[in-house]
């Protein structure tokens, strides 16, 4: 071959073979800058990475794969259930005095069924014959001579210190732990509650001062447990977390009102109060221990919970709000506060209505004493302990991939609503014991699915100030309950069917005016008097950060106040934003070992001015940690 022409070929062949050789360089860069941020992962928290399948199940059942505690259940969950635990104790302590007090006041302490055989005695005559003859058992005295007024006012008194402590209790929430007022809450009650036989010895009005003084410190649990969700619940987690807690109250209703029965049965009046307090007292000791304030306070969570939390509801325990400014005036002029506030209203009155009519209903229309079947008076409140969990998790399902949190709120409340008030215009027409039981129980089920919808709506609309907003609402909601007995006593002086069947109409167009203003003014974003000042926005980087320290707390940044070195760098270089050991290939920051004064004081040089400690020592960038949802603020791009 001439050379001129091999010269022609090489000037081609070349050309291709560099731009080969290139592309299989950038191949080559991209796979390998692909593997280093797959191993880059094991290093920064930042970017945790979770499979799917651990994803579901950290979503399902709260599971963490290196959970050292507990291998099934993560520590938000745990709460969950410590917390429906302690509704649970709170409300059967509620049920005490109720049952209690029909055997205190009683002509009688034998049931019909119970009542001995009277004895036969022989009695000798003028003639000195014997025979027998039987005399009856005389009935024992009531041991407290209460009028039903005393016994009325005795039952009533709970509810005013309730009232008072649901708004301060909710302010009070806000400022200190959340997860202290709740435990000792109801711990003092529990208290109590073992004093209330000794006070009933001394006289009726220091029971209702006792009665008063639960009722102020048990007003403070529910606007104390929205205050625990708030740091605990990720936003696409929050109906099944808040739904569990809620639960207990329902089935405290179900087991404290026949356990106090049998406690009373068989071993006094007295036994109920004190086995209740004592449970109660322990169940404080169990929640102080295992109750933490916030995920960052929490020394058992794994790095995997805590990072998954607080960057789902882009929050960072260093962050200190105690004294942020509560707006009181853009709470009275927000119709989603008003909805909240209108839905529980209408919730309350039938609840209370059923709590406190529902015997007395099916006793002068039917006849029937619902009191004497313990399964038939617990019935509706059990259905509903079981369908409010399973609405929170429906709930969330539809939130995560489906719906916006607004729709889903109400869909869930104006569909609970609308049940449960169709079922009560079929309480209040039928004539009929079977079909009136089955009904109620419809109707009492088909509202648990509403506490998906009103009851989280705080969470949603102002995460900070959930706990002031679960105690306004809940505030209103208890004068509903106050409210109720007394137009259901007006209205049924005679006790006749007509009679209840309008109080049950009433309750029903309660709820058809409830599903009106909750739909039109509901909604599920964030407001924007809710969202915290500029400089007290969450940043990832916050999640590094350990309580009340400015230095970073990662792999290759400072050391935090218990360190052996503080104020002392890791050592190594800074090579692509990151503190190493190895030296550049200058070497000009290579192992040095300063404090943060010496480089402040610009004996650093121009490094020293520059480097921020402050600032992160690493690269950043934004990744999902949970399944994005529909609603816009959950979705806001963050500058990072």
């Amino acid at each position: 071959m001439p050379f001129g022409d091999f010269r022609v070929l090489k000037g081609v062949l070349y050309p291709i073979k560099d731009k080969t050789k290139e592309m299989a360089n950038k191949v080559q860069r991209v796979f390998k800058k692909d593997a280093e941020e797959k191993s880059f992962v094991k290093y920064d928290e930042l970017d945790e990475a979770y499979s799917e399948e651990e994803d579901k199940k950290s979503r399902f059942l709260g599971y963490c794969p290196s959970c050292t505690c507990c291998r099934c259940l993560a520590q938000r969950y745990l709460v969950a259930i410590l917390s429906c635990v302690g509704f649970l104790i709170s409300f059967g302590i509620r049920c005490n005095m109720g049952v209690a007090i029909v055997m205190m006041t009683k002509n009688n302490t034998y049931d019909d069924d119970d009542k001995p055989t009277p004895a036969p005695i022989l009695v000798k005559d003028g003639n000195s014959t014997y025979y027998n003859r039987t005399v009856p058992t005389l009935p024992h005295l009531p041991q407290f001579l209460w009028t039903p007024e005393t016994i009325g006012i005795v039952d009533s008194s709970f509810f005013w210190g309730y009232i008072v402590t649901q708004i301060p209790g909710g302010y009070l929430a806000s400022r200190v732990p959340a997860n202290r007022i709740f435990g000792l809450a109801i711990g003092i009650s529990s208290f109590l509650n073992i004093l209330l036989p000794g006070a009933a010895q001394v006289h009726y009005g220091l029971v209702m001062a006792v009665r008063i003084l639960q009722g102020l410190v048990e007003g403070v649990t529910y606007p104390a447990c929205h205050g625990i969700w708030r740091h605990w619940a990720p936003p696409l987690e929050r109906s099944r977390l808040a739904t569990i807690s809620f639960c207990g109250s329902y089935a405290g209703a179900v087991l404290g009102m026949p356990l106090s029965g049998i406690l009373t049965k068989t071993l006094g009046w007295q036994s109920g109060f004190y086995v209740f307090g004592i449970i109660g007292m322990i169940w404080c000791i169990f929640w102080m221990i295992f109750s933490f304030e916030k995920p960052s306070t929490n020394p058992h969570i794994t790095q995997e919970e805590r990072i998954f939390i607080e960057t789902s509801i882009a929050e960072s325990g260093c962050l200190v709000d105690r004294d942020m400014k509560t707006p009181w005036f853009k709470f009275i002029t927000s119709m989603p506060v008003y909805a909240i506030i209108v839905a529980n209203f209408c919730r309350s009155w039938t609840f209370y209505l059923l709590i406190i009519s529902q015997p007395m209903y099916f006793s002068e229309v039917f006849h029937f004493n619902v009191s004497k079947s313990g399964v038939l008076s617990a019935l509706p409140h059990l259905v509903m302990a079981i369908i409010v969990p399973i609405g929170g998790f429906m709930a969330d399902k539809l939130r995560q991939r489906l719906l916006t949190t607004t729709t889903v709120r109400k869909i869930f409340n104006c569909g609970g609503f609308g049940l449960e008030a169709c079922f009560l215009l079929g309480v209040a027409i039928t004539r009929n014991t079977t079909t009136a039981i089955v009904c109620l129980t419809l109707a009492v089920g088909s509202s648990g699915f509403a506490i998906s919808g009103f009851n989280v709506n705080h969470l949603d609309i102002a995460p900070r100030f959930a706990s002031i907003l679960m105690g306004l609402s809940n505030g209103i909601g208890t004068l509903s309950g106050m409210l109720c007995p007394v137009v259901t006593e007006l209205l049924t002086k005679k006790g006749t069917a007509d009679e209840w069947q309008t109080v049950f109409i009433i309750a029903s167009v309660v709820h058809f005016l409830g599903i009106i203003f909750y739909g039109i003014f509901a909604s599920g974003e964030k407001q924007p008097w809710a969202e915290p000042p500029e400089e007290d926005r969450w940043r990832p980087e916050d999640t590094l950060k350990p309580e009340g320290s400015g230095k970073l707390f990662s792999y290759g940044a400072f050391h935090g106040l218990d360190s052996q070195a503080d104020d002392k760098m890791n050592g190594g270089v800074i090579s692509n934003g990151h503190v190493g050991n190895s030296s550049t290939g200058n070497g000009e920051y290579g192992g040095f070992d300063k404090s943060e004064e010496y480089y402040n004081n610009g004996y650093g040089g121009d490094y020293g001015k520059r480097m921020s400690f402050d600032a992160p020592l690493y690269s950043t960038k934004e990744e999902l940690v949970q399944v994005q949802s529909k609603d816009s603020y959950l979705n806001d791009k963050r500058e990072l």
